[in-house]
This record gives structure tokens, C-alpha cells and sequence, in this order.
């Protein structure tokens, strides 16, 4: 089988980097292509896996749009030269190249549609298979949509595919113990994002300030960071931060995507931005497992008594240690998954729709 799978933001390359080696190893052909997102493609360079560049990314709607154009017709060349069989990704442009091929599109996607309607709009009703989170069974408009018990985030971080490596304690700095904290901010620049706040400069300042009282305070940005907090920069290869991750006493952020990693890790997460309360899967983490807890700008105070009340906890690790077994569960390893699912092809679409619990299987 030849399949290309199409890689537009740094977290696809861990969704899929697991499903690359099984599938390799099963003989199958890859071709992996990425937009030109810096810290997407040294991720894929540190796994060693090949990549082709498909052009730069923009951050107006009217620079996407152009943009897309672009991407549609690098990407049907790719599969016209190629011969592909089957395209994946988190992709617009694999949904339309689908329809213009004979390859099938397999489109992995886990926010609401609500939150996220350019792309339910432009690539939902162009995919052959839509996988998601059964937590979003019933709110999807696609009726033919495949769902699974599990997250983006277990496709990588389910103990079957990561083992957290305590070197990288010592790397920044720190040992086993030391109480350290993890910030993260974001820079709001996708199609979904517009509109929509995280935490402001004084509130950045007050975290930093208040945890650093307390332990380390190591600080990542998706883009620039501001001056003042240069003391605070994490400096660690991109492929070691889930360890670190892992060790922290606490993530506090406004990332969409590394508040569900922590959470899936046993790692206590705060996340304020305006998506709080509005996304499915996240909202599964917090009001069933209670693994992390989100906040909207206008309630941010609420979350720095949320962040005080948590770590005057003692035991707050094996708290969350157990409510991380408890998740698991009822979860499963979702690259095991996705390989039966895309080795099987069309037969596994009808198996899911017969049997929906089939992928329970895949524990």
C-alpha cells in the first residue's frame, strides 16, 4: 500500500510518527508531506522521517484561502505521481485531492464542529473516513464518521508508545523531585483561532512571578516571547519536552494541545483561553477524569485559586497518577488502531459501523 500522510502543525507529526514505523515495517510505502512550519519539520527531521515541503503557511483567512489553492495542487501531484492509495491527515488538502484521485482520504479530527466550522465546512463533506473521539459520537454532521475510545494525544503518549526518559531532568537543570513548572503560550493563529484570547501579559507575569516562588518555572512559546521572561525559556530539543512534561508538578497555559498532553500524562494542567468549556474532548478530561481544568480570560482569577488550592495538595502527583490509570482504561492504544484501520481498508469502515466497540480490541 502507498499512503501519504499530509502534516500541517507540529502535534500531527507525534500523531502519526508511531503509525509511520508499524506501517513501514509492514512493508507499506509512505510519503509524508508538511507546510512550512518550522518546528513541525524538525520534528520530523529528529525522527528521521522524510518530508516534503508543500509551501508556507499564513496567518490571515485571506492568505489561507490563497494559500489552499496552493496546497490542493502540490498535493495532486504528489498523488498522481505517486500513485497513492490512501491520504491522511488533519487536512482540508487531503480531503479535496481525495476527490479528484482515485486515492481515499482518512482524516483524523477531534474538535467540535461548532469550534471549528471552516474546516467541518470545506474538508468534513470531501472525506471518505472521518475518525474522531467517541466523546464526539452524536455531535459530528458527518452521519458516516468512524469513532474510537481514545485521543490524538494516546496515539503517542498511551504507555504501549511512550516511556518517559528522567535524563532530561538533568539536561535543564533539575532533579528527580525538584518542583518545576511548565508554561505554555500560545499564539491564536489558526483558521479557529480568530478571536479568541489566552492569557494576557499581567496574568503571565503573575504566574510567573507566584510559581516562582514555589519551584522552576521553564517557559515554552509557539512564537516569540516577550523579553522580560528570557530567563524563564525552555531550551530542549522538541522530541525530550513530553518527558519533561511528564516530571513537571504543573502545566499552566493557554494551549489547546499541550493541556490535553499533560492531562493524558498523570500531569496536572491549567488552561485558560477562549475555547474553555466549548470543546468536547477536553471537556471529558476535566468533568469525568478531572485531569485538567479549564478557564475563560474573564474568570482567570478563578484559576490562579484552582493552581493554590492544587499545590498545597501533598500527594497531588498520585492523585493524578490514578486518575491517569483510570482513563486509561477505559482507552485505547490508538496507533494500534489506526493501523488496523488503515491496513484493512474498506472492510474495517464497515466492521466499526457494524460492531462500534470492535476497537476495544485494541487496548
Amino acid at each position: 500500500m502507498k499512503l501519504l500522510i499530509d502534516i500541517g502543525h507540529p502535534a500531527h507529526v507525534h500523531l502519526y510518527r508511531h503509525f509511520i514505523r508499524e506501517m513501514k515495517k509492514r512493508g507499506h510505502e509512505f510519503i509524508v508531506t508538511v507546510k512550512d512550519f518550522l518546528s513541525a519539520k524538525q520534528l520530523l527531521g529528529k525522527y528521521a522521517i522524510p518530508f516534503r515541503d508543500i509551501g508556507g503557511k499564513s496567518d490571515s483567512l485571506a492568505g489561507k484561502a490563497a494559500r489552499q489553492f496552493n496546497y490542493n495542487r502540490r498535493l495532486l501531484r504528489q498523488v498522481k505521481d505517486n500513485s497513492i492509495d490512501v491520504g491522511m491527515g488533519t487536512s482540508i488538502t487531503v480531503a479535496h485531492v481525495s476527490k479528484m484521485t482515485a486515492m481515499k482520504s482518512v482524516v483524523f479530527d477531534d474538535d467540535d464542529d461548532a469550534v471549528e466550522p471552516i474546516f467541518s465546512y470545506l474538508a468534513h463533506p470531501f472525506v471518505d473516513y472521518l475518525l474522531s473521539p467517541d466523546v464526539l459520537a452524536g455531535k459530528r454532521r458527518k452521519k458516516r464518521a468512524v469513532f474510537y475510545a481514545g485521543y490524538h494525544e494516546l496515539a503517542y503518549l498511551h504507555p504501549k508508545r511512550f516511556t518517559p526518559d528522567p535524563s532530561v531532568l538533568y539536561e535543564v537543570g533539575l532533579t528527580p523531585g525538584d518542583k518545576f513548572f511548565i508554561l505554555r503560550f500560545n499564539a491564536f493563529k489558526a483558521h479557529h483561532d480568530a478571536g479568541i484570547l489566552g492569557i494576557s501579559l499581567d496574568d503571565k507575569r503573575r504566574l510567573v512571578n507566584g510559581l516562582a516562588k514555589k519551584g522552576r518555572v521553564l517557559i515554552t512559546m509557539e512564537r516569540e516571547l516577550e523579553p522580560e521572561f528570557e530567563p524563564f525559556r525552555l531550551n530542549i530539543s522538541p522530541e525530550k519536552a513530553h518527558s519533561l512534561m511528564y516530571y513537571s508538578t504543573m502545566l499552566v497555559g493557554d494551549s489547546q494541545t499541550m493541556t490535553s498532553e499533560a492531562a493524558v500524562l498523570g500531569t496536572p494542567a491549567m488552561k485558560c483561553n477562549s475555547f474553555a468549556g466549548r470543546l468536547t474532548v477536553p471537556n471529558e478530561l476535566e468533568i469525568k477524569y478531572q485531569l485538567c481544568f479549564a478557564f475563560s480570560p474573564s474568570n482567570v482569577g478563578r484559576m490562579f485559586v484552582k493552581i493554590d488550592e492544587l499545590l498545597a495538595q501533598e500527594d497531588l502527583k498520585a492523585i493524578w497518577a490514578e486518575r491517569r490509570d483510570r482513563m486509561l482504561k477505559d482507552k485505547i492504544d490508538v496507533t494500534s488502531f489506526m493501523v488496523w484501520f488503515v491496513e484493512n481498508l474498506p472492510e474495517s469502515a464497515e466492521i466499526m459501523r457494524r460492531d462500534p466497540d470492535f476497537h476495544y480490541q485494541f487496548k
